[in-house]
């Protein structure tokens, strides 16, 4: 090993400043130390992608057979009969020479070699959680679990784990200065991504701290993923006020029932060409030039900085007073759907689809009725009074399923599918 190091050392030495001796820096000692494990990944993943897929497809089928870990030759070929035979000696070879295969040549059989053992269980490791939403949380939090059981917590692992769970919180943080609706959204579906990780974090933190036998270093940096940890645990109520308060923002387009969050929702679905058709003749992309002489351009730079600004200052009455437009007509109509609602809701016995139950009259009154029916079972509206308490109490629940269905009356062309039960009450049970 030390010939090895030197020999590795050597080379880098091309890398480095006059005067410095790579063997010497901190940063650099570790890797050389580990040489012999290294050179195992660097076979492994050395050459073409293809080259080193079929190398690690054949090194990962020999490690599988636990209960006979030695192959033959003739083992091997049978194994590999859908590989061509010359591509097989070729890689056969290859780990061979860089001693992830060890050759017995009395018994003449292939087994797997230390440094090939330990690369395939990393390898292992890592693509356990290929394919995941955060793969890369889970994967470090599972390395830290790993060496709390073993009694080999690395600081570099931890370092890694807290420079982790700082990035989600500063992409948590901008979400909520950003002020998005969606990057709000977006953010607490990542959230709950990560929320097992975290929690599983949280538990090997507190055995790691609760140990007593780490250096004061790697302590410090416990202490910190802890108190990010309890950051990013706090993040849910934090996510869900901001969300409260965009609700409280939200504007609506008159008696439709749409808000504009609905309208900026497809927008967002919509192809580019639909988007460019729509907005066709609507905007402006360009500026409209205008061709005039100097003798008018000064006409107009005259009244623009002198004339107007008299005007101004002649004409500074108020405008006429005017009434404001009166809003009980339109809660009295309201009022009179809610209790025609509720008409129709009691008189479903059993059970009744979305569509006979919202549909009806125009557009406008099918929106409404299927926003109060967000009401059912609501226990903050059950404590009102009137026909909002009488809705947030009826005996029924909603149950909506994926796709629509064509209605085609009424100014609705297609409603989600759903059905509204009525709650059957239970017989009180026997003493």
């Amino acid at each position: 090993m030390p010939n090895n190091a030197n020999a590795f050392a050597g080379g880098l030495g091309e890398f480095f400043a006059q005067g410095i001796e790579a063997a010497d820096l901190p940063a650099l000692f570790p890797l050389l130390r580990a040489r012999a494990t290294l050179d195992a990944f660097i076979t492994l993943f050395r050459g073409g992608e293809d080259e080193v897929l079929v190398r690690l497809m054949v090194l990962r089928e020999i490690g599988t057979r636990a209960d006979a870990p030695c192959w033959t030759s003739q083992e091997l070929q049978a194994h590999f009969a859908y590989l061509d035979p010359v591509k097989l000696d070729t890689v056969l070879k290859r780990l061979r020479e860089n001693d992830l295969l060890v050759w017995d040549a009395e018994q003449r059989i292939y087994q797997l070699s230390a440094a090939g053992r330990i690369a395939l269980s990393a390898l292992a490791t890592l693509l356990n959680f290929a394919g995941e939403s955060d793969a890369e949380l889970g994967y470090i939090t599972a390395q830290v679990a790993a060496g709390q059981a073993v009694g080999k917590v690395s600081a570099e692992t931890l370092q890694h784990l807290l420079g982790r769970l700082n990035e989600l919180q500063n992409e948590f943080d901008q979400a909520i200065l950003a002020g998005s609706e969606f990057r709000l959204r977006r953010a607490q579906a990542k959230l709950a991504s990560v929320w097992h990780w975290v929690e599983k974090g949280t538990e090997i933190i507190r055995a790691i701290t609760g140990g007593g036998d780490l250096d004061t270093a790697t302590y410090r940096i416990a202490q910190s993923i802890g108190q990010a940890q309890s950051r990013m645990l706090r993040m849910t109520g934090v996510f869900q006020r901001a969300v409260n308060s965009l609700e409280r923002q939200r504007v609506h387009m008159g008696q439709s029932g749409l808000s504009s969050s609905d309208i900026v929702a497809w927008l967002r679905n919509q192809s580019q060409e639909r988007l460019i058709a729509a907005a066709s003749g609507a905007v402006f992309a360009y500026p409209q030039p205008m061709f005039v002489t100097p003798n008018e351009m000064l006409d107009t730079a005259e009244y623009e900085l002198i004339e107007r600004e008299r005007e101004k200052a002649a004409h500074s009455t108020l405008p006429p007073s005017s009434d404001a437009p009166e809003t009980e007509r339109i809660e009295t109509e309201r009022l009179l759907v809610l209790e025609r609602f509720l008409a129709n809701l009691n008189s479903v016995e059993i059970k009744a689809s979305l569509g006979d139950v919202v549909v009806g009259g125009d557009y406008p009154q099918a929106a409404y009725r299927m926003s109060l029916l967000a009401l059912l079972n609501d226990s903050d509206s059950g404590i009102l009074t009137g026909p909002v308490a009488e809705l947030a109490t009826a005996p029924f629940k909603l149950k909506l399923s994926s796709g629509t269905h064509k209605i085609g009356r009424d100014g609705v062309e297609e409603i989600s599918m759903g059905i509204l039960e009525r709650i059957q009450s239970q017989p009180p049970s026997r003493p």
